[in-house]
């Protein structure tokens, strides 16, 4: 999952990784205020509070846009065994990542609003914010034969935002 975020980044120590943490949420839109105050915590918790706001936007506009244009209309679809969307925050000494995963393959596209527009700025509020973001394919299951390509499962959509050195 984390092989896009390394390109054009100084390679990833692992002796820095300082946290991770995945919350699971419902495909209700009710979800983006759960996913907040988790986002919440787990800064609190990894000494970085004082990012809440950037962060919390941008995980926001994550999970609504995985919520609206991700998740099946059809409400009598069957249930998947995963759960449709999911939030990781993974914390290194120098960066902090958001990832926002969903079941749709199709590849999130920025565009201008116009200005009387009540929503469509989403990613350009998440381009803004974060110091970088950008997506990728999830991969499917394993299949019998090993080297058959796996079919992509859904995507990830991501947001880095680097961290000071004295963090």
């Amino acid at each position: 999952m984390l092989e896009p975020l390394r390109q054009g980044l100084p390679p990833i120590d692992p002796s820095a990784v300082s946290g991770s943490a995945t919350c699971t949420l419902p495909a209700r839109y009710e979800a983006v205020g759960g996913a907040r105050r988790f986002t919440r915590t787990t800064l609190n918790g990894w000494g970085l509070a004082e990012r809440f706001d950037d962060v919390a936007l941008v995980v926001s506009e994550l999970v609504t846009n995985a919520l609206r244009h991700a998740l099946p209309t059809d409400s009598t679809a069957p249930e998947s065994q995963d759960p449709p969307v999911r939030l990781h925050l993974m914390r290194w000494s120098s960066r902090l990542v958001c990832a926002v995963r969903d079941p749709s393959q199709e590849s999130p596209i920025a565009s201008e609003a116009p200005d009387c527009a009540e929503s469509g700025r989403g990613l350009f509020l998440v381009e803004s914010f974060s110091d970088s973001w950008g997506w990728h394919p999830t991969p499917g299951p394993e299949t019998e034969n090993p080297n058959a390509p796996s079919a992509p499962r859904g995507k990830v959509v991501w947001a880095l935002f680097r961290l000071s050195d004295g963090v």
